[in-house]
């Protein structure tokens, strides 16, 4: 679905990107609170051959969101490496529909970071999630050129 009018209210796009999410792009993000949310509209690239949401691109998203909720309520050179990640399928999504993962940190420590996560499909649960990550200093620009 290309209809920007029908993201839900509160997501705009979703700027962090990388070269492992760039196909499943456009994605949206919202944030309130603590809750940090990730979406986007179950295309042909999101699916596998049946028409389902394909279960490893929804555990790497929890993973993006988990760890994004974790860092924003951490100082901004603070990376997260994540130690494990545990997924619970419920169902499933199908081509065309709203897929959103909201993700809250549990617990935030300086060595680790417990964070949970939910994935919905149109508004009804299909997964939940939960992980561990490890917190690591960022370099700074001029690190990352030398």
């Amino acid at each position: 679905m290309s209809d920007v009018s029908a993201i839900p209210e509160g997501f705009t796009r979703h700027t962090r990107t990388s070269g492992l999410t760039q196909p499943w792009e456009p994605i949206y993000a919202a944030q309130e609170n603590a809750t940090f949310s990730l979406g986007l509209y179950a295309a042909k690239a999101h699916v596998n051959s049946r028409g389902l949401v394909h279960g490893g691109m929804l555990c790497a998203l929890a993973d993006n969101a988990m760890g994004l909720s974790c860092a924003q309520q951490l100082d901004g050179r603070t990376g997260l490496l994540t130690i494990s990640i545990n997924m619970d399928y419920l169902g499933s999504g199908q081509l065309g529909d709203w897929i959103e993962i909201r993700a809250q940190p549990s617990k935030l420590g300086k060595s680790i970071c417990f964070a949970q996560a939910q994935v919905f499909a149109n508004n009804q649960l299909c997964a939940t999630a939960r992980a561990v990550f490890k917190p690591v200093a960022m370099p700074t620009e001029k690190e990352q050129t030398t």
